[in-house]
Parts: structure tokens; sequence; C-alpha cells
């Protein structure tokens, strides 16, 4: 019963930290950031799930990507390939996920 304790307090902590994650239209994301081709200055962005909000998963992507090329490169300048500001039909959904894709502009 002794590590029940530190156990219970491990798991809440564990939790806290999701609770970090800004919400977007009122909902959490997931959000990952990946490189094209090895290349740090092209990159895909994911966020679900979509069926929270599409508002939502829109800005959530483009919160995670402005990051990204400000720790890349210092400059939140993002050129959009297929972006959240992109019409409805054109964006690409897949399985509950929002698919961007953008490169930073040093």
């Amino acid at each position: 019963m002794r590590w029940l304790l530190p156990t219970s307090v491990l798991i809440l902590a564990a939790c806290a930290q999701n609770d970090n994650r800004p919400a977007f239209d009122g909902h959490k994301y997931r959000v990952k950031v990946s490189k094209v081709d090895k290349q740090r200055d092209q990159f895909v962005v994911s966020a679900s799930p979509v069926s929270s909000s599409l508002l939502g998963a829109r800005e959530a992507g483009r919160y995670e990507a402005t990051k990204y090329c400000i720790k890349q490169y210092g400059t939140s300048d993002v050129a959009w390939l297929n972006g959240p500001d992109a019409e409805d039909g054109s964006l690409t959904i897949s399985k509950d996920k929002l698919e961007l894709r953008g490169t930073c502009a040093p």
C-alpha cells in the first residue's frame, strides 16, 4: 500500500501535462509536426480528432506549424502548400486526422 500514493502522484502528474495543450474552438487536439524528406524547412502537420471541430483542428495545425518554424528558423512565417485557410473540400482529412503541408520561410 505504500506504493499507492507515489504511483497516484505520478499518474496525476502525467495527466496534468496533457492539460498544458491549448484548446482551439473549445477542444484539445493531438498534433504532430514532421519534416518532409529530411528537409527541416518543409513540414507536414497533422491534427486530430477533426470530428471535434474542423475549425479547431485547422487552428491547432496552424499553431503547431508556427511553433515549429520559430524553433527551426526563428520566424513565424509559413508558406502553405495545403494550409488551414484552404477550402473545406481541398483539405486532406483521413481517419479523423487533418493534414496540412507547408514550408518555413527563413
